[in-house]
């Protein structure tokens, strides 16, 4: 059973940073690598929306909202995915949440959902 561990989050000021790291526990890396991975994230009140996500081949796509300010990237040894986080804004308050994409066409996740990192933006 794939276990997805989301940490990294906190309470930061308008204008900070934040790095996100998501673990894919007891995921061989023959699983891991082909996977396109990705961060999801679901403000209070709000449906879960698709933030980054990032292929195999390190080819990237961001939500217009996060654009120039995320990055996502991925370390296959380690089965790993970071969201760096930049000049973070009150609307990025939320759960943020790391899976797999079940296809390169969709934005519907592949495993059951980790218990997120809650980032909280406020001065």
């Amino acid at each position: 059973q794939v276990q997805l561990v989301e940490s990294g989050g906190g309470l930061v000021q308008p204008g900070g940073s934040l790095r996100l790291s998501c673990l894919a526990s007891r995921m061989i890396t023959s699983v891991f690598n082909p996977n396109l991975w990705a961060w999801y994230r679901q403000a209070p009140g709000k449906e879960r929306e698709l933030v980054a996500s990032i292929t195999p081949d390190r080819v990237r796509n961001y939500a217009d909202s996060v654009k120039g300010r995320f990055n996502i990237s991925r370390d296959n040894a380690w089965k790993k995915v970071y969201l760096q986080m930049s000049d973070l804004k009150s609307e990025d308050t939320a759960v943020y949440y790391c899976n797999a994409l079940s296809s390169s066409s969709s934005t519907q996740p592949k495993y059951d959902w980790g218990q997120g990192t809650q980032v909280t933006v406020s001065s």
